[in-house]
């Protein structure tokens, strides 16, 4: 629910000198029209006709127009959205992504890796209430953004994200480990980590059975997809002709993955192309539903610039014209 506050609403009452100005102005006024009698109006009629004359009250009303806006400003208007107490699905999950070399193999659209970096965002924009983070492993493993519920932060790391940007290999075990790190002290009711690969552990001080152990031990599910079409697929490959693409076998350690989520009460999904991938997320958060109570809390938004700058301008155009138009009318 949207609506309008005053901080400091005390001010407001300084509207009571805004109501006599416009009465003394007005007994004033009533006070100061001539009584003289003249025989004639003709030698006077030009005057009475001026346009200038006809719009003197108009410096006695940018003025008051100026002074209510200034007492606004001092009450200090606000947006108000009020959120009301509900009941939601809210989660802590890591996003484990794999973003070796391999994954720019072309039998996802345009890639593995982009296709990934794509589901995984509309993921990300669909849990709201949820506490994400994001660790990307090849070689070796390290965290992209820690848990946080700003999303936009989080999708905007998840598309710097490139391949090469760490040194090249598998390395699931440390990817794995990494993630379980970041979650593990997580104080939430569910703690989830989802592992994205398309190869075999290569790489990495830590084997993927042990991390897994380590993710059981603090109570976390991990889900593990594999990525990859059956069979062939085009592979980059470095050339002396730079960068090509050969056709070859799609190698994916799928008894690892099958492992890993077992003990960990996890399930494992095989993605072979981009409808199966999102098919994959989608199954994922329909398991992943937990119910919390969100508190009510209020966010407020500062209101008081706008009329501000418009009580500055009228004050500078009130100015401006008793200077010229109005100078020598008294």
């Amino acid at each position: 629910m949207t609506g309008t506050a005053f901080a400091q609403p005390l001010f407001l009452w300084l509207l009571l000198l805004v109501a006599g100005m416009v009465a003394f102005y007005v007994l004033r006024q009533q006070k100061t029209t001539s009584s003289l009698q003249m025989p004639g109006l003709d030698p006077f009629r030009k005057t009475m006709k001026s346009f200038r004359n006809h719009l003197r009250h108009i410096l006695f009303g940018l003025r008051v127009t100026a002074f209510t806006l200034l007492i606004i400003v001092l009450a200090r208007p606000q947006k108000t959205d009020k959120f009301q107490n509900v009941t939601t699905e809210g989660i802590d999950i890591i996003l484990t992504l794999d973003i070796s070399g391999s994954m720019l193999a072309r039998d996802f659209k345009p890639d593995r890796l982009e296709a990934s970096k794509n589901v995984a965002t509309e993921f990300i924009s669909g849990r709201p209430y949820d506490r994400l983070g994001l660790v990307v492993f090849s070689g070796e493993s390290f965290t992209q953004c820690p848990l946080t519920t700003d999303h936009a932060v989080l999708i905007n790391l998840m598309r710097e994200i490139q391949s090469g940007m760490i040194e090249d290999g598998t390395a699931i075990g440390n990817g794995l480990a990494t993630a379980v790190n970041r979650i593990k002290d997580s104080e939430a009711k569910s703690k989830v980590i989802i592992l994205l690969t398309d190869g075999v552990n290569n790489r990495g001080e830590i084997a993927p059975a042990t991390a897994a152990d380590i993710a059981k031990t603090y109570g976390i599910r991990v889900y593990t997809i594999g990525v990859g079409t059956q069979g062939m697929a085009p592979y980059p490959v470095q050339t002396p002709y730079g960068m090509q693409y050969q056709n070859m076998q799609v190698e994916i350690d799928e008894a690892i993955l099958k492992e890993i989520s077992s003990k960990t009460g996890g399930r494992y999904f095989r993605a072979t192309d981009n409808d199966k991938l999102v098919q994959v997320y989608a199954e994922i958060d329909k398991l992943e539903k937990s119910k919390i109570d969100v508190r009510q809390f209020t966010r407020k938004e500062e209101k008081f610039l706008l009329p501000a700058m418009i009580a500055f301008f009228l004050l500078a155009l009130e100015a401006l014209t008793r200077l010229t138009v109005y100078k020598n009318i008294t």
